[in-house]
């Protein structure tokens, strides 16, 4: 694991929410494991008006065939897991 930049203690509010000092970002995916780690992941959210035309019709596309069952065999990430 990384060297921790700034490490300090924090406590839930009464909404049970948590404040992040010097916040980089506005918007984290936030992934949490039944052994209490919490992972933030930042996210920088991207106005869909912004996304080309192009872009969308790939999406679009890859939608579609995903609802028709056109997939690739799943991919084995158990390496990861160790």
């Amino acid at each position: 694991m990384a060297a921790s930049e700034n490490a300090y203690v924090a406590v839930l509010d009464s909404k049970k929410r948590l404040t992040i000092r010097g916040a980089k970002y506005k918007y984290y995916v936030v992934r949490s494991s039944s052994n209490g780690v919490v992972i933030l992941q930042p996210q920088k959210l991207v106005p869909a008006a912004s996304i080309s035309k192009k872009s969308l019709e790939m999406m679009d596309e890859s939608v579609a065939n995903l609802k028709d069952g056109k997939v690739s065999e799943a991919l084995d990430l158990s390496e990861f897991l160790k």
